[in-house]
């Protein structure tokens, strides 16, 4: 007795379509390709003080400076924590017309920075009036 096998047919997997559609995703990505035009960079180092040799002072200022760790001095005169626009008030009654220079260590944080120049408005100094000075450590420069 003979039983009916199903012949399997082989499963094809038709290759032109396929070129085809390779071929369109092809010609797509070419065409809509926008290549990146190469763009020179170009690298500042800006001078720092000691860079520029000076012999004369043009207009001597008082220093109100900050150390890495966010001590403040006003012309020597240590500035206990929170009382900086107090003291720069009071420092304006007793010099006027003496103008003001921030001189800050490069290790100091940002926030520090900012409340200081924060008391300055609040003294009613306009900061862009007030050069700031960055200390940088001294020893062999370094390449950053």
């Amino acid at each position: 007795m003979h039983f009916y096998r199903h012949v399997r047919k082989r499963a094809e997997v038709p290759i032109v379509p396929m070129i085809d559609i390779l071929f369109i995703l092809l010609v797509f990505f070419i065409v809509s390709t926008t290549f990146k035009k190469s763009r020179a960079i170009l690298r500042i180092e800006l001078p720092t003080v000691r860079e520029i040799p000076t012999d004369r002072v043009f207009d001597p200022r008082s220093v109100i400076a900050l150390d890495a760790l966010g001590n403040i001095t006003l012309d020597s005169l240590a500035v206990p924590e929170g009382l900086l626009e107090s003291y720069l008030a009071a420092y304006q009654k007793q010099n006027p017309g003496r103008k003001l220079e921030l001189e800050a260590d490069k290790k100091l944080p940002l926030e520090r920075l900012l409340q200081v120049w924060d008391a300055l408005t609040k003294a009613g100094i306009p900061i862009n009036e007030v050069p700031a000075r960055i200390k940088v450590p001294e020893g062999p420069p370094s390449n950053h």
